[in-house]
């Protein structure tokens, strides 16, 4: 991953092969944005001229070069884009930095070492730092294990960046990048594993990856698969993955936070390590996708690291259930009636609405152990794209408060996302003539019922929310800020941000 370092030094003078300055859409053209004063004092007041000559605008994400003709230490001098300028005594909004940043560092792949100004680009120089970290590190990404260097040009992240602040003597600030690079790894794994093809990601190879990483930060791990799925009532998990040849998992991760730590929080993520959509195959198009189908387990076991690096005082318990759905000569049937942890039975009347089958035996599982919070995460339903589009994370709950929270955390971590409902009406499309519940209800509401689906299996007295990143855990299109295409590390930041705040409320 690259490296992050803080300097107090002048960016012109910086001994770097690029330095990165923003520039805005001011009420007279574009103006620059703080920070960038000792890359302006060098190359004078043809600075500003050059880069309109040259296009820019101000335009947020947008990216102009320009040599520096020796007047910067640096050869390029890199104009990015923050949008329109704030007013007097005012501040970026921190997402517009995160993207900038991003932006900027995808722009200039293939660079050794960068200077960054952006972060001294207001007054509040740590919140800055926090957002323009993020955005160097997510926007330094690549997934070139595929990749021969015969075949094609290969272009690997900018190895170092360099953070311009006012003051290096600041020891919170070396918290904030820290705490940067922790977020960064845990996005960069959820990716790597979103991006890997499934014929070398079955739920085996997953579960020993969450094993791994588990044991290199330190947080307990167990796997069930087999006799253990059966005489545990896994049903659902069971039932998904009876028709693929790489049986399922269930693994069980457990982080203490110590005994500042009274929270206890449940994580639950999709695991699908390729969907199929079973004997209700899904058409050709509609598999390409589909390795990123296991997006919320990669979230899960990726935000249980973070938490563990970070040492939070929450005690965390995350059930990552993990199948390929296959059609075979074993595979659930349309009607087929499953038993699910708990006893709950399940008419399966859509193979391909298999995600719910084994989330619901993880989250009936999780509430066993008497949580204050269960968050589930899921690549559940084309509905969220209809509703919400590619990169906005539906969110639902049986509690409005925790709805709200989650809402507010994604929010300030730079994830989008929308509150949704789970209208009690379209609670009656889930009944079943022959069981408890069907496995789908009708298409309209499509997200709602899966929500609603899930939310039979927690328990009274739990608080639970449920986020659908179906769009946003993959960018089939271009890459934009910090943004690649393929994987995204959808929900990782959003559960850290989330635990984060529910560690401080008991602190």
């Amino acid at each position: 991953m690259t490296s992050l370092s803080l300097s107090s030094s002048p960016a012109a003078s910086a001994k770097v092969d690029a330095v990165v300055i923003g520039v805005a859409k001011g009420p007279k053209g574009l103006v620059l944005a703080p920070g960038s004063d000792s890359v302006a004092s060098a190359l004078g007041k043809g600075l500003l001229p050059a880069l309109s000559g040259l296009g820019a605008t101000g335009r947020a994400e947008e990216v102009t070069r320009l040599a520096s003709l020796g007047a910067t230490t640096a050869a390029v001098v890199v104009a990015v884009g923050l949008g329109d300028a704030p007013g007097k005594n005012g501040s970026y909004d921190d997402e517009v930095l995160r993207r900038a940043t991003g932006a900027a560092l995808r722009a200039l792949a293939g660079s050794g070492k960068v200077a960054v100004t952006l972060a001294a680009a207001g007054p509040d120089v740590a919140r800055q730092l926090r957002a323009v970290g993020e955005g160097a590190l997510l926007g330094a990404y690549s997934f070139s294990r595929y990749r021969t260097t015969d075949s094609q040009e290969r272009r690997d992240p900018v190895r170092e960046v360099v953070l311009v602040v006012p003051d290096t003597k600041d020891k919170g600030l070396r918290a904030v990048v820290t705490r940067a690079e922790v977020v960064a790894r845990a996005v960069h794994l959820a990716r790597d594993l979103v991006n890997t093809p499934p014929s070398d990601l079955h739920p085996a190879e997953l579960a020993d990856v969450a094993k791994e990483r588990a044991a290199s930060v330190g947080v307990d791990v167990e796997v069930l698969e087999g006799k253990a799925l059966a005489k545990g009532g896994f049903g659902g998990i069971i039932g998904v993955g009876q028709g693929s040849a790489h049986g399922p998992r269930l693994v069980h991760l457990s982080y203490k936070g110590g005994k500042g730590s009274s929270t206890k929080v449940a994580l639950v993520g999709k695991g699908i390590t390729f969907d199929s959509g079973g004997l209700s195959l899904k058409p050709a198009a509609s598999m390409e996708e589909m390795k990123s189908d296991m997006g919320g387990a990669a979230a899960v076991i990726a935000a249980v690291a973070a938490v563990a690096e970070l040492a939070l005082a929450v005690d965390v318990e995350a059930w990552v259930p993990m199948a390929e759905n296959m059609p075979s000569g074993t595979a659930i049937r349309p009607s087929d009636v499953l038993t699910l942890r708990g006893g709950t039975t399940v008419e399966v009347n859509n193979t391909d609405a298999e995600g719910r089958l084994i989330l619901a035996d993880a989250i009936a599982r999780a509430c066993e152990d008497g949580p204050d919070v269960v968050i589930d995460v899921a690549t559940l339903t084309g509905a969220q794209l209809v509703a919400l589009g590619s990169r906005t994370t539906g969110v639902m709950g049986n509690d409005d408060a925790l709805r709200s929270a989650v809402v507010d955390a994604a929010g300030r971590a730079g994830e989008p996302s929308w509150p949704m409902p789970l209208p009690a009406e379209l609670r009656k499309g889930l009944d079943s003539e022959v069981a408890d519940l069907v496995n789908t209800g009708p298409r309209e509401g499509g997200m709602l019922t899966a929500g609603l689906f899930l939310k039979e299996f927690v328990a009274d007295g739990v608080r639970w929310a449920h986020l659908d990143i179906a769009g946003p855990a993959f960018n089939s299109g271009d890459a934009y800020g910090y943004t690649p295409q393929g994987g995204t590390g959808a929900a990782v930041r959003t559960f850290i941000q989330v635990l984060e705040d529910l560690a401080a409320e008991r602190t």
